[in-house]
């Protein structure tokens, strides 16, 4: 048996157990540090925007339909829908024991056969599965008193969202409250109506003149140049310049009809912190990355944009989920080292023997630390539970 043959050859036990802690050291700098183990939730979740259009008609013309599709999928244990203006979510909960791949798949074939009846002019339904790692771990919030919204998205992207991306599991940068530069033309109905014109001739004659096609290229015996022609509008002047309409009676353009007018592409909803407007960076993590170490390399980063950024922006920390994983954690690894003083005193007290007793001291280390390769190879990650199971073990060791 083992016991016998480590009594009988006290090197090679002793060459084993140092091998059980190198493996066991090894899997622990693989392991990923998280709150609760990664469970992905058996949820798919379809999401559809038609812009323009009102709670009752994304309910009557999209969200009925895909709802009528969807309800014929095995499994479902419940389907829940939300419409709102310029948008339909319908969330799909299945049993706990339905493989969530094949359930994606077959929510992804009843919306396709579904898409027939509804809008021509719809987006195309976003089919998403809920991750479990898909949740923010830090958010960086961007402030400034002297520059708008807009600039502050443009400093998030290409300043923060650029520096904070290369972080090694990191899964992507979401940026809240972001403001996109959008050309906003704004129509005056008198005048629509003295020129006889409606917003849907409008709209048709920017897409007609706001375009930009391939024109090929011109070759010669020597050389081949390739032809590009401008035909996108970028400026406040080319779109006032732009005809809507042209006839016997003369040209009719934007600013005949109203101004164009550079701003944000929403200007609906906003984030502020303390009543002060400002953006958010958001660090997404990687499934079974570990999330402390994402944290402690976001605050090197941090430290070193900080010294470069202008004197008017300001940062602050919104939220940084680590900080109570550290203290559970923390709390747990002081509840190991109490179980193991006790299981140490309880062998004492009844063997009263420190040659004995010394055994298990060192036994029980060992066996912990080699659990962290096997955790490694199980695909599981140091939390809460894992970190309890560990607890019970001792006193089994």
């Amino acid at each position: 048996s083992l016991s016998s043959v480590s009594i009988r050859r006290p090197v090679l036990a002793i060459v084993m157990s140092l091998t059980v802690v190198v493996f066991g050291i090894i899997g622990y700098t693989y392991l990923g540090v998280r709150e609760f183990p990664s469970v992905d939730p058996p949820i798919i979740t379809v999401t559809t925007n038609y812009i323009g259009a009102n709670a009752d008609v994304i309910e009557s013309q999209i969200t009925e339909p895909l709802e009528e599709s969807i309800n014929g999928i095995a499994g479902i244990r419940t389907l829940t829908s939300v419409s709102r203006d310029g948008r339909s979510t319908i969330t799909v909960e299945f049993d706990i024991d339905v493989d969530l791949e094949a359930a994606a798949n077959d929510v992804r074939d009843r919306v396709s056969r579904a898409i027939r009846f509804l809008p021509p002019d719809i987006d195309v339904p976003i089919v998403a599965k809920a991750d479990a790692d898909a949740f923010p771990i830090v958010f960086l919030g961007v402030q400034s008193n002297t520059r708008t919204l807009l600039e502050l998205s443009e400093m998030a992207n290409n300043v923060f969202k650029e520096r904070l991306q290369t972080i090694p599991g990191v899964s992507s940068i979401q940026i809240w409250g972001e403001k996109k530069y959008s050309m906003r033309l704004w129509l005056e109905p008198a005048k629509l109506a003295a020129f006889s014109l409606t917003a849907v001739e409008v709209s048709n004659a920017l897409n007609r003149e706001n375009i930009e096609l391939p024109s090929g290229r011109i070759e010669g015996d020597n050389t081949e140049l390739s032809i590009r022609t401008i035909g996108r509008l970028s400026t406040e002047a080319e779109f006032n310049d732009l005809i809507i309409k042209e006839d016997e009676g003369g040209i009719v353009r934007m600013r005949d009809l109203g101004y164009a007018q550079l701003g944000a592409e929403n200007e609906r909803t906003v984030l502020k912190w303390n009543g002060i407007p400002m953006v958010g960076v958001v660090l997404i993590a990687q499934a079974g990355a570990n999330n402390i170490a994402i944290t402690d390399e976001f605050y090197k980063r941090l430290d070193q944009l900080k010294k470069t950024l202008p004197t008017d922006i300001s940062t602050l920390i919104g939220f940084d989920v680590t900080k109570y994983i550290k203290e559970s954690i923390t709390e747990v690894e002081q509840t190991i080292m109490v179980a193991f003083g006790l299981v140490i005193l309880i062998i004492f007290l009844f063997l009263r023997d420190w040659r004995t007793t010394l055994i298990p001291i060192i036994a029980v280390p060992i066996s912990l630390i080699g659990s962290f390769f096997v955790m490694y190879f199980a695909d599981f990650t140091i939390n809460v539970l894992t970190l309890l199971g560990i607890v019970l073990a001792i006193g089994i060791v």
